[in-house]
């Protein structure tokens, strides 16, 4: 069996890694626009973490770092790329449109995974842009997170993408992007961008309105149970996304059930006997872009082998009807626009009677 790696999934830190990359297809929201320029109007600012602590914006920064692609990405379709002077977890080879893609390259990559204390401190930021609320969990060799009074000393404000970061602690599940809505709602106050901001969430409600529409008359006990196979977090214990996590509302827009949208939390180890009890209809294979065409593929059958061969697995309902989605992690569990096209593409298989074409 596999062992976990790093770009895999933990249930503190999980997904930290999207600059591994998706081979989803960006879809209608993937396109980009021409970049707006940041404008003044609208401040001050102010945006909360997790715990309800204020950050206050007097203008829009302009020298920013984001903690990974996510946050990048996001920035680029805002038009606010000009500001970002660096990154960690930077996006794969094809993981964005080549549109973004060349925007993103011109990026300096402050660290290949964590971007280390001393560099993020050192970068000259006014802003860092954090997918994550704990980096703690990666521990050893990656260092501790600077505290608060860090930040402060270096002039650097710190911001989250909440869907994500504060994910854990909603009081219910996710059923449906209004947090990624309104994480891009948020970055496009503090970056002065809200038009483009507005543009983006109308894009992602239209795509996600056709789909919601198209399957509205599926009772719930008719919805086919689905699971995420997050292939690169290992195969020795799988890694269940629940009711609390970006995939969870992803899966439920697109007119299927996620088998463990009961389970607390965003993301939480399980046994492969509770996977099969649950016996789902339909599996995605969870991989991050590789680099590559051709090894993402490997990767997917890979994924696709290990379940059809594994004792455990290979009598699953799924497995034995060769129900499996080839779709980007990504796309699926990190905070973007890209989030709707997965929406779209997931119905598009699940349900192909009623959603045509993955439209």
């Amino acid at each position: 069996m596999r062992s976990r790696v790093l770009c895999g999934l933990a249930a503190s830190v999980a997904l930290l890694a999207t600059g591994c990359g998706s081979g989803a297809d960006s879809g209608d929201a993937g396109r980009a626009a021409p970049a707006p320029t940041a404008t003044t109007t609208g401040f001050p600012v102010r945006v909360t973490d997790c715990a309800g602590a204020e950050t206050a914006f007097d203008s829009a920064p302009k020298r920013i770092v984001t903690s990974n692609a996510s946050g990048l990405e996001m920035l680029l379709r805002l038009g606010a790329g000009g500001t970002v002077i660096g990154t960690g977890f930077p996006p794969g080879k094809g993981a964005l449109p080549a549109e973004l893609a060349e925007q993103a390259a011109r990026v300096p990559v402050l660290g290949a995974m964590v971007i280390p204390k001393e560099k993020l401190l050192g970068s000259g930021a006014d802003l860092y842009v954090d997918t994550f609320a704990d980096m703690g969990g990666m521990g050893g060799a990656m260092g501790a997170a600077p505290t608060a009074q860090e930040y402060a000393a270096a002039g650097i404000k710190h911001v989250y993408l909440r869907s994500t970061a504060c994910a854990a602690q909603l009081k219910g599940p996710q059923q449906d992007l209004s947090e990624v809505e309104a994480d891009i709602r948020r970055l496009g106050q503090v970056t002065g961008t809200s038009a483009r901001a507005e543009d983006l969430v109308a894009t992602m409600e239209r795509q996600v309105g056709a789909v919601r529409t198209a399957v509205a008359g599926i009772a719930a006990e008719q919805r086919p149970g689905y699971f995420f196979f997050d292939f690169d977090a290992g195969t020795k214990q799988p890694i269940a996304v629940c009711g609390r996590q970006v995939a969870n509302a992803v899966i439920t827009l697109a007119g299927a059930r996620n088998v463990f949208d009961d389970c607390e939390g965003d993301f939480k180890p399980v046994p492969w006997e509770e996977v099969v009890a649950r016996n789902p209809a339909w599996i995605q294979l969870g991989v991050r872009n590789r680099g590559s065409e051709e090894e993402t593929r490997k990767a997917f059958e890979e994924a696709e082998r290990f379940l059809r061969e594994f004792p455990a697995t290979r009598g699953l309902e799924a497995v034995q009807a060769g129900h499996f989605l080839r779709i980007g992690s990504e796309a699926t569990t990190i905070a973007g626009v890209r989030n709707a096209d997965t929406v779209r593409q997931i119905a598009a298989t699940v349900h192909p009677d009623l959603v045509k074409d993955g439209r």
